[in-house]
């Protein structure tokens, strides 16, 4: 069986959060957004339909905890969550807290305009927060 490999654009899009049982959680590098990407860790798959039904339903139950989490931990004003796939062909699904006066608002965050990469202590401190608020998740 093929290992699971992270998309090179993905990786250098993102920093990395953790794991989950199926999917490696990562933050996209865009500090105007707490914006999560899920991965599920399986080779070669670009679809939700090439995953067994039980990890179709896995991914789903951890798209929405995250979502459920990232909501409370951010008092986000809305959710976003796509599963695009038009640049990166890996399957991975966007898990977005968006508030309402947020640069984008209410468009969709995708070709705004370009990102604008978290510093250093941004990047440490998001991370932390996103972690912590990850650790409780059932």
């Amino acid at each position: 069986m093929p290992e699971f490999t992270l998309h090179s654009q993905l990786a250098a899009d993102t920093a990395e959060v953790g794991d989950l049982p199926l999917c490696r959680v990562l933050l996209m590098n865009d500090a105007r957004y707490p914006w999560l990407i899920l991965v599920p860790r399986r080779a070669d798959i670009r679809e939700v339909y090439e995953l067994t039904p039980e990890e179709q339903n896995l991914l789903w139950r951890e798209v929405t905890s995250v979502g459920q989490v990232m909501m409370k931990t951010l008092a986000g004003h809305k959710l976003n969550v796509a599963a695009l796939g038009n640049v990166v062909p890996q399957l991975h699904v966007h898990v977005i807290v968006r508030q309402s006066d947020d640069p984008a608002w209410p468009a969709p965050v995708w070709g705004h305009s370009p990102a604008e990469p978290h510093t250093p202590a941004q990047l440490e401190n998001r991370l932390a927060v996103i972690r912590a608020g990850l650790s409780g998740m059932d």
